[in-house]
This record gives C-alpha cells, sequence and structure tokens, in this order.
C-alpha cells in the first residue's frame, strides 16, 4: 500500500474529529425540527400563505395550486413548531400532510375512506411514500411525482448518489441506472479523461443534460463525432437527487433530448456535512482519496444560500502485459526495457470542484436565484510504447541530421505520456414569480464554458532532429454557451374541466461558440527530415496547427407551447409544440403528444409519442483534425485528415452541411404503487434516428483530382493526400423494454428499501446512405450490452445500515481494425456483486466501509489485443480493474 494511501484514513479520522469537537453542542438537529419558529402570517388566500409559510420554517413547500385556488388562510401570529402551524393553516382545506422529511413537505388532498370495502376485508391505500417522489423534469405541472407522470422518470435520492465510491457523477450513474452505460477507453487521446456515455445505448450527445431544470454546456472534446457534456464536471457532494427522463424531449426543451434528459438538482436545505474516503483496488494500485465539504444557510428572508467544495485525487491503474515484441527487442540487443513498456488502465486524475446555490424572496411572490459549478483538474494517461527495432520513421539515421540518432534519447523507446488540463464552470441567474398563484413565470440567463489543453510528454518530433523537444503542448479546444430564457406556465380553470388546465410557454436564444487554439509550433511542425520519412509533428499526437485554428459560432432561436389537460379525474393528456431556428442550418419544428389513464389509485397506464433533433455543433460542423507530412519524392507538404464538410475539398467528394439528427420516438407502459411500499413501472419504447453523424470513408486525392481541382480555383487541394468528414449518414432503430421496482417497509425489527431495474435494448442499423462499415455496424448494433440490470438492497436496523447490490451486464462485440481488416470478439455477460456498512456513532458522524466488485470479478480477455499490451478490452463498458475497497466518513449537523 502506498504512502500516499495510507493517509487517507488518517485525513478522514482528523477530518471527522474536528467535526465532532466543533459541532458537539449542536448534533441535536433532529430535535430542532420540533423547536418553535417565529410565525407572522396575516390572513390571505391559501396558496400565497403557504409560501410564507415555507419560508418562515425554511423548508420546501409542494402543494396543489390548482386545487386550493379559491380557498383562504387565518392569520398566524406567534412561537410554535412548524407542524403546528401547518395543521392550523391547513386545517378544514381537505389538505394534507403526504411527506415531510425535515427538509421537504409534500401537500396533498386526503384520502377518501368512505367507499365501501371489496369482499374479503378492506383493501390497502396506497402510500404516498410509493412512486410520490416530486419531479420537475418532462412536466410543467407543480407537485407532479413519479406515480402521476406522463412520462417514465427514476429519482436517484442523495443516499443513492452517495452510496458509490467514484467521484465521478457519470460513473455513478452507470452503477445506478441499468440503461446508462460510460466507457473507460484507456490510451485513447482523449476519451480516458472524458469518457463518454450512452442512454439506450443511444450516441452519448443525443442526452440532454441540465443543472436545475437549466441546459448545462458541452464538453469542448469531440469524443468519435460526439460533442456531448462531460457529467464528471457537476460535483456530486452538491447533488440533493437526480431525475432521469426515459423518453425523448424535445419538443420540451430543445436539442439533444433524443434518448432523454438528466436533470441534476442541488440540495438547498441548511445546514453543514462534510467527508473524508479512501478507496484502492484488490491490485494495490489507483488509491483516491476524497474530501468534501457543503455549508447551507437559509436567509433571513426566507431565501437560501448554499456553497460546495469537492476534491478527488487519484493515482493510477495498470492491467497490462509486457509485450512480446518488446521482450524480443531486449533479448535481441540486450537493452533492459520498462515491464510493462506502457501502462493500459485509468488514468492518473486530480480534481476540484465547487458549486454554489442561492435564492432570496424580494417580494411576497417574487425571487431572485442563482447557481453555478466550477471545476479544475488534471490528469496523465500513457499511449503506445514505440519500438527502436520497428519505428524507423522516428529512429532511422539520415543526410538529414548527421550523427543525430534517437537511440541516444530513448535507446529503450518510448511510449508518450497524454496530459490534459481542463477548466469548467456555468454561472445561471434569474429572477421568478407566482409560484403562489395560477401565473409562474422565470426569467433567467446562463453561461458556460470548458476549456480543455492537451499536452504530450516523453516524445519527439522526428522531422525536427536534435531541434525538437521532448515535451509538447498540443493546444486547447474551448466550448462556450450563452442562454436566455423566459418560462410561463399558467393554470386555465374551465368549468368542463374537473382540474385547472396547465398551460406552459417560452421561448430560448442559444449561442454556443467553438474555438480550436493552435498548439506549441513543433507539436505540428513539418521540419527537413520529412523529406527522409521521418515523422512530423509530436510523435503520437501530432498538436493542434495553425490551420486547424479558428472560431466558429451558432446562434438558435426557439419557442415552446405545452399544454396539459386533465379530461377526468383519471385520464390527463398533454401536447407540445417546439420550434427552433438555428444559425447554421435553419429550421427544426417538433411535437410530442402523452396521455395517462388511471385504472385505479394504485395502478395507472401511460404512453407518448414525440419527434426530437440533435442538431449539429459549430465543432461538427467547423472543426478539423489532420497531420501533416511531406511527400518524400515531390518534397510538397500535405495533410491527410479530417476537414469540415464545408470545405470545397470534401464537398469534391460529396461532402455537404450536415443536417438535424432527427427521431421519432414511441413509448407505452403502466406504472403502479401499493399501500405496503411496493412500487414500479414497466415502459417500452422505440426511437427512429435518422441521419446520424458518422465519419466518411478515406478519400485518396489523385494527381489528376488535385489538378481538376486547381483549376478551379481550389489551391489547398494540393496540400492533401487523403481525406475524411463527418456527414448524415446512418439510419439506425432502438427497441427496448425497462422495468423499474422499488420496495421500502418495515421489515422485522428494521426497514428495507429495495430497488431492482432492469434494461433491454436492442439497436439495428436501417440504412446507410454512402458506405455501410461492418466495424460502424457492429459499434451500433453490439457494441454495447443489450441486457443491463441493477438491483440495490438496503437494511437498517437502528444506527447499522447494511447496502449489497448487484449489477449486471450482458454480452457485447468489441472490434478493432488493422492492416488486414477489422476483428470482431464475442463477450459474455458478467456481474459484480458491491456491499457496504455503515455505523452511525452518533447523530451527525457515521462511517461506512464496503467494496466494489467484492469478489474481484475480470471479464474475458481482449485475445486480439493481446499484442499491444492489453490484457481486457479498451471498448468494454465497465470497470476492469477488479474489486475496490474503501472506508468514508459523514458528518453533519
Amino acid at each position: 500500500m502506498s504512502a500516499r494511501f495510507r493517509r487517507a484514513p488518517l485525513f478522514a479520522a482528523l477530518l471527522a474529529t474536528s467535526a465532532v469537537c466543533a459541532t458537539s453542542p449542536v448534533f441535536a438537529a433532529p430535535a430542532m425540527a420540533a423547536e418553535a419558529h417565529a410565525f407572522a402570517i396575516p390572513a390571505q388566500p391559501l396558496s400565497s400563505a403557504l409560501t410564507q409559510f415555507a419560508r418562515q420554517a425554511q423548508v420546501q413547500i409542494f402543494f396543489p395550486s390548482a386545487t386550493i385556488g379559491t380557498l383562504r388562510a387565518p392569520a398566524l401570529s406567534g412561537h410554535m413548531t412548524r407542524q403546528v402551524a401547518l395543521g392550523r393553516l391547513i386545517a378544514g382545506t381537505g389538505l394534507a400532510v403526504k411527506k415531510d422529511d425535515g427538509k421537504t413537505v409534500v401537500l396533498g388532498l386526503q384520502e377518501d375512506r368512505s367507499e365501501p370495502a371489496p369482499r374479503g376485508g378492506r383493501a390497502a391505500t396506497p402510500t404516498d411514500d410509493a412512486g410520490s417522489d416530486i419531479i420537475v423534469t418532462g412536466t410543467r405541472a407543480q407537485a407532479q411525482t413519479v406515480f402521476t407522470a406522463l412520462s417514465p422518470v427514476d429519482t436517484l435520492s442523495e443516499k443513492q448518489v452517495k452510496s458509490t465510491v467514484t467521484a465521478r457523477l457519470d460513473e455513478k450513474l452507470t452503477q445506478l441506472v441499468p440503461a446508462f452505460i460510460v466507457q473507460k477507453l484507456p490510451a485513447s487521446d482523449g476519451p480516458e479523461f472524458i469518457r463518454p456515455a450512452s442512454l439506450n445505448n443511444l450516441s452519448p450527445d443525443m442526452t440532454l443534460v441540465m443543472v436545475n431544470g437549466k441546459r448545462f454546456h458541452r464538453s469542448s472534446f469531440l469524443n468519435s463525432g460526439a460533442q456531448a457534456t462531460d457529467l464528471a464536471q457537476i460535483p456530486s457532494f452538491a447533488i440533493g437527487h437526480v431525475e432521469v427522463l426515459r423518453d425523448g424531449a424535445s419538443a420540451q426543451y430543445g436539442s439533444d433530448a433524443i434518448a432523454g434528459v438528466i436533470n441534476v438538482m442541488f440540495d438547498t436545505k441548511p445546514g453543514f456535512s462534510a467527508y473524508a474516503q479512501g478507496s484502492q483496488y484488490y491490485k494495490g494500485d489507483g488509491e483516491q482519496v476524497q474530501l468534501g465539504g457543503r455549508a447551507g444557510f437559509a436567509l433571513p428572508g426566507g431565501g437560501h444560500f448554499v456553497v460546495t467544495g469537492e476534491f478527488a485525487d487519484t493515482n493510477p491503474t495498470s492491467r497490462s502485459q509486457q509485450r512480446q515484441d518488446a521482450i524480443d527487442f531486449s533479448n535481441a540487443t540486450g537493452i533492459a526495457v520498462k515491464d510493462p513498456v506502457q501502462r493500459w488502465g485509468n488514468p492518473q486524475l486530480q480534481t476540484i470542484k465547487f458549486a454554489v446555490d442561492a435564492a432570496e424572496p424580494i417580494g411576497d411572490d417574487v425571487e431572485v436565484y442563482g447557481f453555478g459549478t466550477f471545476g479544475k483538474g488534471k490528469g496523465w494517461s500513457d499511449i503506445n510504447w514505440r519500438n527502436p527495432a520497428t519505428t524507423t520513421s522516428v529512429y532511422n539515421q539520415t543526410a538529414a541530421f548527421p550523427g543525430f540518432d534517437v537511440n541516444d534519447i530513448y535507446p529503450a523507446g518510448f511510449a508518450p505520456s497524454e496530459g490534459v488540463r481542463y477548466t469548467d464552470f456555468q454561472t445561471v441567474g434569474g429572477i421568478r414569480g407566482g409560484q403562489s398563484g395560477d401565473f409562474r413565470w422565470d426569467l433567467s440567463s446562463s453561461f458556460g464554458q470548458n476549456a480543455t489543453a492537451f499536452y504530450l510528454h516523453n516524445s519527439i518530433n522526428a522531422s525536427l532532429g536534435p531541434d525538437s523537444p521532448l515535451n509538447f503542448y498540443l493546444g486547447r479546444n474551448i466550448q462556450r454557451e450563452f442562454n436566455l430564457n423566459a418560462d410561463g406556465v399558467y393554470n386555465l380553470s374551465l368549468p368542463i374541466f374537473a382540474k385547472p388546465v396547465t398551460v406552459a410557454f417560452g421561448a430560448e436564444r442559444r449561442v454556443e461558440t467553438y474555438r480550436i487554439r493552435a498548439g506549441d509550433e513543433a507539436s505540428y511542425a513539418v521540419g527537413e527530415g520529412a523529406a527522409y520519412g521521418l515523422a512530423a509533428g509530436s510523435n503520437g499526437f501530432p498538436g493542434f496547427s495553425d490551420l486547424q485554428a479558428g472560431s466558429w459560432s451558432q446562434t438558435s432561436y426557439g419557442g415552446y407551447l405545452d399544454v396539459t389537460v386533465p379530461v377526468t379525474e383519471a385520464w390527463s393528456v398533454e401536447a407540445a409544440l417546439r420550434d427552433e431556428d438555428y444559425s447554421s442550418f435553419g429550421n427544426s419544428f417538433n411535437y410530442k403528444f402523452s396521455t395517462r389513464y388511471e385504472l385505479s389509485p394504485a395502478l395507472a397506464v401511460r404512453g407518448s409519442y414525440s419527434t426530437g433533433f440533435k442538431a449539429p455543433t459549430p465543432a461538427q460542423i467547423n472543426s478539423t483534425s489532420t497531420s501533416q507530412g511531406l511527400d518524400t519524392t515531390t518534397l510538397l507538404l500535405y495533410t491527410t485528415g479530417r476537414l469540415s464538410p464545408l470545405n470545397p475539398v470534401a464537398q469534391y467528394f460529396g461532402a455537404t452541411a450536415l443536417e438535424p439528427e432527427t427521431s421519432k420516438t414511441a413509448t407505452a407502459g403502466f406504472v403502479w404503487r401499493t399501500g405496503f411500499g411496493l412500487s414500479g413501472s414497466v415502459d417500452a419504447y422505440q426511437i427512429k434516428v435518422d441521419n446520424r453523424f458518422s465519419v466518411s470513408p478515406s478519400y485518396v486525392l489523385t494527381d489528376a483530382i488535385k489538378a481538376s481541382l486547381i483549376a478551379q480555383g481550389i489551391s489547398q487541394a494540393a496540400d492533401y493526400r487523403t481525406i475524411t468528414f463527418f456527414t448524415n449518414d446512418y439510419d439506425t432503430r432502438t427497441r427496448g423494454v425497462d422495468f423499474v421496482v422499488s420496495y421500502k417497509h418495515a421489515v422485522g425489527p428494521g426497514v428495507l428499501d429495495a430497488t431492482a431495474s432492469y434494461s433491454y435494448t436492442q439497436t439495428k442499423v436501417v440504412s446507410s446512405q454512402i458506405a455501410q462499415s461492418d466495424t460502424t455496424r457492429v459499434k451500433y448494433e453490439k457494441g454495447l450490452p443489450e441486457h443491463n440490470a441493477v438491483a440495490t438492497l438496503n437494511y437498517t436496523l437502528g444506527k447499522v445500515s447494511l447496502m449489497g447490490r448487484l449489477r449486471y451486464y450482458g454480452g457485447w462485440t468489441d472490434s478493432s481494425g488493422n492492416a488486414s481488416g477489422d476483428i470482431f470478439q464475442d463477450f459474455g455477460g458478467i456481474a459484480f456483486v458491491d456491499a457496504g456498512v455503515t455505523y452511525e456513532f452518533r447523530p451527525g458522524l457515521s462511517m461506512r466501509v464496503g467494496a466494489e466488485n467484492l469478489f474481484n470479478k475480470y471479464p474475458e480477455k481482449a485475445t486480439f489485443q493481446a499484442s499491444r499490451g492489453l490484457v481486457y478490452s479498451r471498448n468494454a463498458p465497465y470497470d476492469t480493474n477488479g474489486g475496490n475497497y474503501y472506508a468514508r466518513v459523514d458528518v453533519w449537523f
């Protein structure tokens, strides 16, 4: 065990000890809920009185405002507990407390128990604990729940989010949501740091990510053509809960919401908390130290201010074997080489993240609010080893540099080390009002940026010879987004309906800007050695050149209308329309129809049909990814790589301006709850996506083609030998079913809280407009498991809580290209077991110890990748590092 990891338990102990000593007088926090508050609420409409009560009691409150619009509340004055105060306000109104966890109060109509019981005894009335989580995603109505929602929504509690070892939100979700998969992709020129995350086996950028209901910006990194949000930038310790909408929602939220929506809701309750955690893989590597702290304050006017900080320092892992060519080289030359010569595994990574959330009333029914995140990090990872015996483009001695020999620098070969440094932030500010009336409104703006700088150490630009540095700055990618939003919701009372119609409407303006900044000139320069066959650019990852550098923007305007009609007490229908206009490609119009019918208070059926779209980004439209060289015969400079589809050279081979990816989604299912804590849902879906983005085949510019293009005035054609470009190519169809069940009830002397989810997802390539590649087809159809499941059991008995989790990933197919064509390998299903035990020493202090992948299971070996030193596939949809044990201390008050 490393010295650095041995300090982790010490950090945890110090943090816990200091917190206990400093805060022991206030560890009676649970009793504070029963303490008296000063209330001064004049007689007024009940809805506005409840809003004032929430401010003065320092809690959040949800209530059916549409059904109490004509009711008034009496004046309330004096010191009393919030339970007594609330009871006086709602006495005789027909409202009852459905949920009260100390920070959020949910009111609903009292159950009608006057109906006769069925034969055999009285049926259990469904409890609001079953499917009663309040949601805001996919609906504009207040106090909508998982059970009453028209679309399938999963909620992940704060406890669930904190139950995993990793500090990254994307990796947390993959352990909690079976339809959500994250690949580790070691040694991949960027994806090992900015990992692709897929919902329903669709492209990573087909899932919209929001924070507190506001769109979160994208990463600056293009991953296999997709430019998605990096969920790892959101500090997980700031989260109150996460809502995952498993339905198309472009008509409600705009671009990207083809697979669904992930909405991260920050915790706004007052109080202080902190944690310290240390973990390490069974192999003795990958040590990680995590520290976090959160401080929440109730402001005098009824608002809140919360600040959160989180730090993680992670050592790399290695699941590598020695390459046979390294063994052969060492035996032939007698030169000792590192064993292994390169590392395949998780990168070294250090991150620090912050979040702020605040709101304050400025009138009886108006408040200003703001929140934001900031993250900074750095990481390093190995890439492929360069063998002196075979890497002739580096090790050849030429007349260009007499007496210069790379063997003098790297006699045992070299494995370049790729690094990233990033900064990420988003700020949101706005003003909203009308929460207690029939018309609610929200005006907001947001600005977000992700900037990633790339580095390469332990490398060389061979074409520069002795003038080449060994460490390079490769350049920087920057993604910026600025949004303006205006949203309104009106509860329209009509005599023909028992409940008011919810009419939501709004407008949005969004500006996306993408920038590429060039790296060191030496990282992309073509030196005089290129004429003798020496490789140009920093070997392993050429830097961004001045030809690639630039700035590109895209502006869009959108408007939407979303109407929910309660046709009867049991039947609701919803229609949403959205129209957007983009400066890059034009207009996109989308719609969604949803319906829900409640067969009984315990069972409802639901379904929807929607269209959606994913707009091409400025990076996908304009950026290039190229490498340079010098033709050894003609001595002409040439460039090869991916061009913008707007480039005239690319257009000669058929490239056209990118159009949106479009979708048609249909869902149907049912949801249930019971009076004994059991609830669940089953939903089937089909998602047809047309014009999916992909990379074209490689095209060669012959001398004749070059001459023709130059004659047409396209002089830059002389610089290119081979090109590719982004194009709208594939049409796919994804079908699946999601099954979710939860149970929370007293079992024996304790309480059992259990959840289980299963996801079946099948994707088929329907057509290809250009040339269908077997590798691309396999990637779409079999590159991720079709069957995934997660089951979690929590049992609490007094001060002890036990947790067990089973994660199952079905079979999938890997692919890898080489000179003789693509190679495929099928992998079978695999299950992992996680376990943990938590002991609460006293109110406000607990410790958890446990392990993920408790039985240290590894997948099948990647046989055709062994020559590269890989043991397990780099494309695996799960962690391949074996068991990981941890200890965590939490304090709160």
